[in-house]
């Protein structure tokens, strides 16, 4: 069996927290070597999507960069690059929107929990966000796609997408598999613990960003809600003890079940502190590394222009395909 194709994009805007670390970009870090190629882009055309400040973008760009890399991604053993930076993303989004009904995208539960009751005054970028995010991945006929659960309904319609063109244009685009990990898919918000936790709509109590200092970690662990009880296990009705039995089951590479077993008759004190150090001990690096890296602007840039030029030759064959079975340009 031939090796996966990975591909996978992260946005720029906004700190990254526990959630992006342990939804995402640890996957990326353990499927660099598997990969081959593994492609991780920065999605900044995603980002044009909301209101954004440009020079704010660019900063954040470099944010995300260098996160990454801290997090032990290495150029040597993957392609890492700015999204906007590989104009072939934005010619197959157009070109796949002739696959892509408008029914689709209104279909889109991203779309109405950012739009909300402002839907009409959303941008068409938003609406049109999950084509371009179809043509992130279909341009490098990724087979895998490690995402956090959130992304499924993006992903499922990515696969649709190619399976239409498919048939219609012949076969061409590669149906990718959607990789989500089995724990800690969806970390909450360690306040409202029936929300994601996120950069935008968490609350900041209960966000932990990567770049926290541990003092920072421990107060927002400390005060996370839990409920009534005492009993640490993992339950429908105890949605802040089932997150923070994932984060910690996480943060030490054990599954739920060791967790609660350890914690069986201890009280959520004493299991709220385990959490805390777990989570300080998990980002330590990855902050620590990111201070040494984040001051060279022009090495970051340096990594993104490499791996954009990477990402170029993988992806003009595929849109090359895709024109000539529609029909564009000469015989």
């Amino acid at each position: 069996m031939s090796a996966p194709i990975v591909f996978s994009g992260i946005q720029p805007t906004g700190r990254k927290h526990l959630g992006n670390y342990i939804g995402a970009i640890r996957q990326y870090v353990s499927g660099q070597d598997r990969g081959q190629p593994a492609i991780f882009c920065i999605v900044d055309l995603h980002a044009l999507s909301v209101a954004y400040d440009p020079a704010e973008l660019r900063e954040r760009v470099h944010d995300t960069t260098a996160i990454l890399l801290a997090a032990g991604l290495d150029p040597e053993r993957c392609i890492l690059f700015r999204q906007s930076d590989v104009r072939e993303h934005t010619e197959l989004t157009w070109l796949l929107s002739a696959v892509t009904s408008h029914g689709d995208l209104d279909r889109m539960t991203q779309f109405k929990e950012k739009t909300g009751a402002a839907r009409e005054l959303a941008s068409a970028a938003l609406f049109y966000y999950p084509v371009l995010m179809a043509a992130d991945v279909l341009a490098y006929k990724a087979t895998e796609v490690p995402v956090g659960d959130d992304q499924r309904q993006h992903v499922e319609l990515m696969r649709e997408v190619a399976r239409r063109f498919n048939g219609r244009f012949g076969e061409t685009l590669v149906v990718p598999e959607l990789i989500v990990p089995t724990v800690g898919a969806r970390i909450m918000d360690l306040q409202e613990p029936e929300r994601k936790m996120s950069t935008t709509a968490s609350t900041e109590a209960g966000t932990v960003f990567v770049l926290d200092e541990p003092a920072a970690i421990r107060k927002k662990l400390g005060s996370a809600v839990t409920d009534s009880g005492r009993e640490v296990r993992r339950a429908p009705e105890k949605a802040g003890v089932t997150n923070l039995i994932d984060v910690l089951a996480v943060a030490r590479g054990v599954g739920p079940e060791a967790i609660e077993a350890e914690f069986e008759g201890a009280g959520y004190g004493d299991f709220k502190k385990a959490v805390a150090e777990g989570v300080v001990e998990l980002l330590a690096p990855v902050r620590e590394r990111y201070a040494e890296l984040r001051p060279d602007e022009a090495a970051l840039e340096a990594t993104l222009a490499a791996g954009a030029e990477k990402a170029r030759a993988l992806a003009a064959p595929t849109l090359a395909e895709v024109r000539q079975r529609m029909g564009l340009g000469p015989a």
